[in-house]
C-alpha cells in the first residue's frame, strides 16, 4: 500500500515537472523574440540578450520627432477599429442566420467561410491590388479599410458562431411568438446576450488589423496615409537598414496590443471556452 502511495507521489512529481516545463518552453519561445528586438533596440549593433554597453536611443528618437509617428498612429487606429466595425457587423449577421435559421446550402456556405482559412493573402495580392486601382482608392485609407473588413472573416465567423449557438433557443423562441421577427430578435434579444463572443472576434481583428503588413504596404504610397507597420519600411534603403530605428518601431508598434489583449484576456477565456461547449 505504501509502495502505491509513493508511486503515485512520483507519477505527479514528474506530472507537474513535464507540465511546467512545457510551459517553460513555450515561455521562452513566445517571450525570447520580443526580448530580444526590445534590447536591440538600445545597442548600435543588434543581437543577443546582453545588456548593451552603451545605451542607444537614437531609434525612439528617430520615429517620435523625425518620423511623426502620431500620424501612422491615427491612421492605424482609424483604419483598424473601423474595418473590425464593419467586418463584425456583417459577420455577426451571418453567423446568426448560419446558427439559427435551417435553410438548403447552408453547410455549403459554412464550408465556404472555412474555406477562407487556407487562401493565403499574397495568393489574392494582384487580383486586390487590380481591384482597388480599378475603383481608384489605391493609396487611400478608405481602400484599406475594405480590404481589411475581408481579412480574417473565417475566425470573426466562427468565434461569433459558437456562441451563438450557447443563447439558449427558447430565448428567441419566446421572442418570435410575442411577434418579434428574426431581425428584432437578432439586436434585442441576441446581441445583448452575446457581447462576450462578438467582443472576442472584435478584438481578435482588430489585432490582425494592427499588425497587418503586407497589404498595408501593398496598397499605401504617401506617408500621410501609412499605417504603424508600414513605418518599418521607412528605415530600409536602397545601401543600408536602420536596425535601431526598425526595432524601436517595432517595440511601439507591439506595445498597444500587449495592452490590449492583457486587460481582454478574462474575455478571451469566458468566450472561446463558452463557445466551445455547444459550438
Amino acid at each position: 500500500m505504501n509502495q502505491i502511495r509513493k508511486d503515485n507521489v512520483w507519477q505527479i512529481i514528474i506530472a507537474g515537472l513535464l507540465k511546467y516545463s512545457l510551459i517553460l518552453i513555450v515561455l521562452f519561445i513566445s517571450v525570447y523574440p520580443v526580448l530580444w528586438v526590445f534590447i536591440s533596440s538600445f545597442k548600435e549593433v543588434p543581437g543577443g540578450l546582453g545588456l548593451p554597453e552603451e545605451w542607444i536611443f537614437n531609434g525612439y528618437i528617430t520615429i517620435f520627432t523625425k518620423l511623426n509617428i502620431a500620424s501612422y498612429f491615427s491612421n492605424s487606429i482609424m483604419v483598424s477599429v473601423l474595418s473590425t466595425i464593419v467586418s463584425v457587423t456583417f459577420v455577426s449577421m451571418a453567423a446568426y442566420v448560419s446558427a439559427r435559421i435551417q435553410f438548403k446550402g447552408k453547410p455549403l456556405i459554412t464550408l465556404m467561410f472555412a474555406s477562407t482559412l487556407f487562401i493565403p493573402p499574397i495568393s489574392i495580392s494582384f487580383p486586390i491590388y487590380r481591384l482597388i486601382n480599378s475603383m481608384g482608392l489605391y493609396d487611400t485609407r478608405t481602400g484599406l479599410v475594405l480590404i481589411y473588413s475581408g481579412l480574417g472573416i473565417a475566425v470573426t465567423f466562427f468565434v461569433i458562431r459558437n456562441y451563438f449557438l450557447t443563447i439558449p433557443k427558447e430565448m428567441e423562441e419566446v421572442a418570435l411568438i410575442d411577434g418579434c421577427s428574426h431581425v428584432v430578435t437578432f439586436f434585442r434579444v441576441i446581441l445583448p446576450l452575446a457581447k462576450p463572443g462578438i467582443a472576442t472576434a472584435a478584438v481578435l481583428s482588430l489585432l490582425n488589423n494592427w499588425n497587418e503588413f503586407y497589404f498595408a504596404a501593398l496598397l499605401l504610397e504617401s506617408k500621410d496615409h501609412m499605417t504603424i507597420p508600414a513605418l518599418l519600411g521607412q528605415f530600409r534603403t536602397a545601401y543600408a537598414r536602420d536596425f535601431n530605428g526598425m526595432f524601436s518601431a517595432i517595440i511601439v508598434s507591439v506595445v498597444p496590443t500587449i495592452l490590449l489583449f492583457s486587460f481582454t484576456s478574462n474575455l478571451f477565456i469566458k468566450s472561446l471556452t463558452a463557445g466551445a461547449v455547444k459550438g
